[in-house]
């Protein structure tokens, strides 16, 4: 634990990263405050004397105020994730990916947090050809979602400051199991598939994506609040090591859900034409260079930690219970 950083606040802490960063944190002996709404259950989380949870809205400056006093770092994840939910009502999603962001750093540094971390996406990058995509390279966002998680960067890299340390992290798209389980990501769904309906649909296919295990990004959000600030003032990273095509990602789920459950015998693969065009390879070297950084499960882990999880009645009515899909969980909140 990094001593300076006693009391971290985790905004949308109990989300799909939330749920497995905040034990991690606890873990390491950080006193955790989380700021969620909680729409997708407030039981994803432990019970721990260190941990205050709040059911509450980043919206609320107020609120913000009585939970940054005391602070010493922020990892902000909170959002309206993923471009569908965004979509089911563009400015609720502005009000919170985009319209609160400045309000909770300036409110930040005021409060004297010494770190703030937030968490963009490498979708601001949309469709490139490019072999690898730096962090240099320009953000060509294709949706609303990404584009209100792109201007939200420079705002955070004017604030930064000596005694207001700011890092901007570019996650690629996660897999693997939370508590709070997605099963709306690209690994997640194609794993649900292959084990519930034995059958793969594949979306396009050619689409180029990077991927990352999501206990690979929550152990890097844990080493940011401990590197010197030196370190990461007011940078950018992009975090996401394996680019695969679409198409190769349900292959890979395929081989290993047979081979973790071949009581499930033969699995079906199509594909169909997609409409979703974003792709990318992103290029994670910066990180690794400047950071030592580097993961240490892949997309197959993630698949089998999955299957062991539907194997142990973790993830029980997953193809219909609303709770794995955010934008139907988001639209059954209807949230203001």
């Amino acid at each position: 634990m990094n001593a300076e950083l006693r009391t971290v606040l985790v905004t949308g802490g109990g989300g799909y990263v939330g749920a497995v960063l905040v034990p991690k944190l606890l873990e390491q002996g950080y006193r955790v405050r989380v700021v969620d709404l909680f729409i997708f259950g407030e039981d994803v989380l432990p019970k721990h004397p260190a941990l205050e949870a709040i059911k509450g809205d980043i919206r609320d400056q107020a609120l913000l105020r009585r939970l940054l006093a005391g602070t010493d770092a922020v990892i902000h994840l909170a959002c309206i994730s993923n471009d569908p939910s965004f979509e089911l009502n563009p400015e609720l999603g502005k009000s919170i990916n985009f319209d609160a962001f400045e309000p909770l750093v300036a409110i930040a540094k005021q409060a004297k947090v010494k770190r703030f971390v937030y968490a963009s996406t490498s979708s601001v990058y949309g469709v490139s050809d490019k072999e690898n995509v730096t962090e240099n390279h320009p953000l060509v966002p294709l949706t609303d979602y990404s584009k209100y998680k792109a201007l939200c960067e420079p705002i955070l890299a004017r604030y930064q400051a000596d005694d207001f340390t700011t890092l901007t992290i570019r996650p690629a798209t996660l897999c693997g199991y939370s508590p709070r389980q997605r099963l709306d990501l690209t690994v997640n769904i194609l794993t649900n598939l292959a084990v519930n309906n034995r059958k793969i649909t594949i979306f396009g296919g050619a689409q180029r994506r990077p991927n990352l295990h999501i206990e690979d990004m929550t152990d890097l959000y844990v080493q940011l609040l401990e590197l010197p600030k030196a370190m990461i003032a007011g940078k950018i990273f992009n975090d996401g090591y394996e680019n695969h095509t679409v198409a190769d990602l349900g292959r890979v789920a395929h081989d290993v859900v047979l081979r973790e459950m071949p009581q499930l015998a033969s699995i079906e693969m199509t594909t169909t034409p997609s409409n979703d065009l974003r792709s990318y390879h992103i290029s994670s070297e910066k990180i690794g260079r400047e950071l030592g950084w580097k993961p240490t499960r892949t997309i197959e882990d993630a698949v089998v930690d999955l299957c062991r999880a539907f194997q142990t009645g973790k993830l029980r009515d997953s193809l219909t219970d609303i709770r794995y899909f955010n934008v139907k969980t988001v639209q059954a909140a209807r949230l203001a």
